[in-house]
């Protein structure tokens, strides 16, 4: 009988301990950060899925420049073939890599949306502005979910070295996750220079 009160005291005593020390919260906040985390790659996912199309629509263009087209159709595969697993959360390196991919594919349909205004027939064509349509809607759709895991990354690297959900954090390995960053920090941290006397 001892041995029972014991025991129930032990794990009442244990699950107190684990409640008041940010354990549970760990929990909590690392399942937030995992389905934030799958929300940004079905995003980036649909807008991969629309590179296709796009290029196929653009390629019916006979003098559009190519170099823009390989551009896009190269970042694509750059994108896609990263393999992205549970780990990559709390692989800062493998975490930048799939965000500088993801950063180019940008990069590249943005010149290519930019370059397509130069051609009137392609910007008359019903089948692009639907495609342009959807490919702006997706990546305001990036924004939202990649808003949302940046919050949930907050709130969990501040609970991760919080005192004394440090120390737990320690004791059961739950290490700061890595979060997006600009990727020209520093170019858009130089204030622009204006030159009035320039024509």
């Amino acid at each position: 009988m001892t041995l029972r009160l014991f025991s129930l005291s032990f794990a009442a005593l244990l699950s107190l301990l684990l409640s008041g020390c940010g354990y549970n919260q760990f929990q909590s906040l690392d399942e937030q950060t995992k389905s934030a985390w799958s929300e940004v790659l079905n995003q980036y996912q649909r807008r991969a899925d629309l590179v296709p199309n796009i290029v196929a629509t653009v390629k019916g263009e006979a003098a559009f420049e190519q170099d823009t087209l390989t551009k896009v159709i190269e970042a694509r595969a750059k994108a896609t073939s990263i393999q992205v697993t549970p780990e990559t959360l709390n692989d800062p390196a493998a975490f930048a890599k799939f965000q500088a991919a993801q950063g180019e594919l940008g990069s590249a349909l943005s010149r290519l949306m930019v370059v397509s205004e130069r051609y009137p027939d392609l910007k008359a064509n019903q089948g692009f502005r639907d495609l342009r349509v959807q490919l702006e809607g997706t990546e305001n759709r990036i924004t939202v979910a990649r808003n949302r895991y940046i919050q949930t990354v907050q709130e969990y690297n501040v609970l991760a070295r919080s005192f004394p959900n440090n120390l737990t954090a320690m004791v059961f390995g739950y290490k700061v996750k890595p979060n997006f960053a600009v990727a020209n920090e520093a170019q858009i941290s130089t204030p622009p220079v204006v030159d009035f006397n320039k024509k």
